[in-house]
C-alpha cells in the first residue's frame, strides 16, 4: 500500500458483483464461463463466443471498476443510422484512470493482451497514475479485463495474481477480442476516459472533474485487421463529452483537449497508422481525444465548447462512404 493514500470505494469489490452476475448468468449474455484448476475464473465474452449488447454493457460497467452507468441508443452519423454508447459517471478520475484505462501489458510466454479494469487498482500499474489520483485498492479479489483473441490460460492468470498480490483463486477475467460485438461495445465505452486521460497527460488535476458523461457510435465489426481503426475513430472523430468540474483554470487547457488538435488529424486512424509504418510510437499522442468537450466550471458558472464531430471520417472508417 502507499503511505498516505485514502481508500474509498473499492473497484474490485464492485466489479465482482458485476462479474458475478456475468458468470451466473453466461448463457443469457452469449458468454462462455469457464473455471481452471487453480481456481481462477474466466468468461469468454466473445474469443469463441458471440456476446452482445448485454455483454458489452457488462464488460464496460467491469472496466469501470461498477462506477459508471452504460446504456444505448440509436441516433444518426449524417443521414445513417448508428447505434450509441452512452457513458455517465460521478467518480471520473478513478473509474477512468484508475480502473478502465488500458494501463496493463499482460504479456506471459506466448501471451499477449491489453489489460484494463479494476485489477489495476491493485497491481499499481502504471504507479504513477495511482499517485495522481490518490487512490488505490485494497481487495482480496481481482477483477481484469483483457482485449485479446485468446483465453488466458493458468499461468497467466497466476501472474496476474502476483502482480495483485492476492490468491489465484481470487482472479477474475472478462475477455473479447477488439474485432467482436463486445470489442466494439467497450472501446467505444471509453469515449469518457480519452477526456479525462487527455486532461492527465496535460498535468490537469482530474479530481477535480466531479462529473463526466459522453457518447460515441459503436463501429461495425469489420475483421481484425481494422478493429483498431475503427473503434479509435468512434471517439477520435465522434466522441462527444460533457464535464462537471470545479477548477477556474480549466480555461488553460481548452484548446489541447479535443483531437482536431493533433497532428494526424483528418484521416481514418488505420490510414494514420500505415503511414507511421505500423508504429504506435510515431503516432501524435494528441490523436487519442475525443472530437467534441462541453465543460461546465462551477466556480464561476461558465460554460466551455472545444473541437467538432467529423462525421465524413468515421463513415468513411464504417465502410459507409467512399
Amino acid at each position: 500500500m502507499m503511505q498516505g493514500f485514502s481508500f474509498m470505494l473499492s473497484v474490485n469489490e464492485l466489479a465482482l458483483e458485476i462479474f458475478d452476475n456475468l458468470a451466473d448468468l453466461a448463457e443469457e449474455f452469449n458468454c462462455a464461463y469457464h473455471e481452471l484448476d487453480n481456481g481462477a475464473r474466466i468468461v469468454d465474452c466473445g474469443v469463441s463466443t458471440r456476446g452482445g449488447y448485454a455483454a458489452g454493457r457488462a464488460f464496460t460497467e467491469i472496466c469501470m471498476g461498477g462506477l459508471g452507468e452504460v446504456n444505448f441508443r440509436m441516433g444518426h452519423i449524417r443521414d445513417f443510422p448508428m447505434p450509441f454508447i452512452e457513458v455517465a459517471t460521478d467518480f471520473p478520475a478513478i473509474s477512468c484512470l484508475g480502473a478502465q484505462k488500458a494501463g496493463w501489458t499482460v504479456k506471459v510466454g506466448n501471451y499477449f493482451a491489453m489489460g484494463s479494469g479494476p485489477a489495476r487498482a491493485l497491481s499499481l500499474k502504471p504507479k504513477h497514475t495511482y499517485e495522481v489520483i490518490e487512490y488505490e485498492d485494497d481487495f482480496d479479489c481481482a477483477v481484469i479485463c483483457l482485449e485479446s483473441d485468446h483465453l488466458p490460460n493458468a499461468e497467466v492468470m497466476t501472474k496476474i495474481a502476483e502482480e495483485c498480490h492476492i490468491d489465484v483463486a481470487n482472479v477474475c477475467a472478462v475477455v473479447a477480442p477488439t474485432s467482436s460485438i463486445v470489442g466494439s461495445i467497450q472501446v467505444s465505452g471509453r469515449c469518457v476516459e480519452t477526456a479525462i486521460y487527455k486532461l492527465n497527460e496535460l498535468g490537469f488535476d482530474t479530481k477535480k472533474v466531479i462529473a463526466a458523461m459522453g457518447t460515441a457510435p459503436i463501429p461495425p465489426v469489420r475483421g481484425p485487421k481494422l478493429a483498431m481503426g475503427v473503434t479509435n475513430d468512434a471517439t477520435i472523430y465522434h466522441g462527444r463529452i460533457n464535464l462537471t468540474l470545479k477548477a477556474p483554470e480549466i480555461k488553460d487547457y481548452l484548446e489541447k483537449i479535443p483531437s482536431n488538435k493533433s497532428k494526424g488529424y483528418g484521416k481514418p486512424f488505420n490510414d494514420i497508422f500505415k503511414e507511421a509504418g505500423y508504429d504506435f510510437y510515431k503516432i501524435d499522442t494528441a490523436l487519442f481525444s475525443p472530437a467534441e468537450v462541453i465543460i461546465n466550471e462551477l466556480t464561476s458558472g461558465d460554460v466551455y465548447h472545444v473541437g467538432a464531430v467529423n462525421p465524413d471520417v468515421v463513415l468513411k472508417s464504417f465502410g459507409l462512404m467512399k
